[in-house]
Order: structure tokens, then sequence, then C-alpha cells
């Protein structure tokens, strides 16, 4: 993930390894659609990549796929792929040509740009009629009982702990600048898990706001709401489904 490249606010690089391990992965079908929308699939832009999971899954759609994040320590966690070139580089910056890409994703990071200067360097390289995409996600939901432990740490116990962003994600990136033509329809997607409570503790885990409250305070913040989580869940070992719902923003150069 990035932020501008003045001033880059790294929160995952100090756990990037347990980060990539607990990350849920995007919807497959998230992928067809936005190939679908682009008249060429020679190369993709995954801006902000982290560990590499949208770029994976660009790279068995378009012939190539480059993939840049200012974090070497999220770069030297990312899966590879022969056709996928992975930089360490900030998105407001890359070393791209002029009009040579024919799909920029961002994927749960733009929150950390400056998003103005990103969308600038993202018009430059796209070509005529090229997509952007940029999505999010927020608070994952399993059932009643289960998400009322999670939204107490999510909302309470984590307050003042997220870095500055976050809000952008609860808003869906509502408030971000957007400087393309958007697409008139864009379908609904879900990210969806099926995970065991350890499983899903330690994507909680992962989250930048535990490890800044790990930090300042020598406590695990999960730990405080484990108990009520797993009272509500049931056998540690059942597969429950968790789902986020993905806020997607597409448009045109």
């Amino acid at each position: 993930m990035a932020a501008a490249d003045s001033a880059f606010k790294d929160h995952f690089s100090g756990h990037a390894a347990g980060y990539a391990a607990s990350r849920p992965h995007y919807p497959a079908a998230l992928f067809d659609w936005l190939a679908q929308q682009c008249p060429a699939h020679v190369l993709a832009w995954d801006a902000g990549c982290g560990n590499g999971q949208a770029a994976t899954a660009l790279a068995s759609r378009f012939g190539n796929v480059y993939a840049s994040d200012p974090s070497a320590e999220q770069i030297a966690a990312a899966e590879p792929a022969p056709n996928i070139r992975y930089a360490v580089a900030p998105a407001e910056t890359c070393d791209l040509p002029d009009a040579c890409v024919d799909l920029v994703t961002v994927a749960q990071a733009m929150h950390w740009f400056d998003a103005a200067r990103f969308q600038v360097e993202a018009r430059r390289v796209l070509k005529p009629e090229g997509v952007f995409a940029a999505w999010t996600y927020a608070q994952s939901r399993v059932g009643t009982a289960v998400d009322a432990p999670f939204d107490r740490l999510h909302d309470v116990l984590l307050e003042g702990y997220w870095p500055d962003g976050r809000q952008h994600v609860i808003d869906g990136y509502r408030k971000l600048p957007f400087a393309f033509k958007r697409l008139a329809v864009v379908p609904a997607f879900d990210m969806r898990c099926d995970w065991t409570l350890p499983q899903y503790l330690a994507y909680l885990r992962s989250w930048s706001a535990c490890q800044r409250y790990l930090r300042a305070t020598g406590n695990d913040a999960v730990a405080l709401i484990e108990a009520d989580m797993a009272h509500a869940w049931g056998d540690p070992q059942q597969v429950r489904a968790v789902v986020w719902p993905l806020t997607l923003h597409v448009g045109r150069a």
C-alpha cells in the first residue's frame, strides 16, 4: 500500500508476511468483468499492490502486469509470476511510458495515496479508453452474534489507532477525487472467505490498527474480544462464511 512518495506512511512492512497470509482474496468474477471492459489485454498496472493478490489475478487475464508498492517488505512477500514485474515505487510516479496500459487497478490502497496526483499518473499511462478501477472494503460480516464483538474491536477499542485515511475506507472512497468517465453500470461484488475462528482472528490481528495498538500499549487488542467472539462462534474449527461487500469505482480515460 502507498502514500504520497514524499511522505510514505508504512503501516504494513513490519508484519508483511503475516499480512500476506491473512488477507482475504478478491473474487475471480471481479477480474473477469474488469478484463471484459478493456479493449486490449496487453498490460495492466496494479498500484499499491501490497502482497500481490490483485496482481496475480490480473496475470492470468493480461499479457503482462506491472505491480508497484513503496514497501520493499510487501514486494518481498508477494507471489511471483513470470509475467508480473514487481517494483518498489510510489503510486504517484512510475516508470511506465505514456499511453501503454490497458487497465489500472488499485485494490484497498487508494486511501494511502495522494489520490489526485496518482490519478494524473494513471491517466498518463492509460491508453485512450483504457480502464481505471479502484475498490475498497471495510467491515466484514459473519452474523449478528459474531459481528457484535467485531464492532466493539473496530469502533471502540481501536478508536484512535486507525491510520489517517481509514475514514475514506468507511466512506467507500466517495469523498476521494475521481478523474475518469464513470461506467454507467458496475455490478456488485462481494469478497468471501470460508474461515475457522483462528483464521478470522489472524485476519483481525493483521489490521494496521491492531499493530499500532500493540506497539503503543504492549497488548493484543484482539485478545480483548476473543472470548466473546469464541462464545458467539461456537466450535472454533467450524467454518463460517465471512463476507465483505466491495465498493468499486470504475471509469475510462
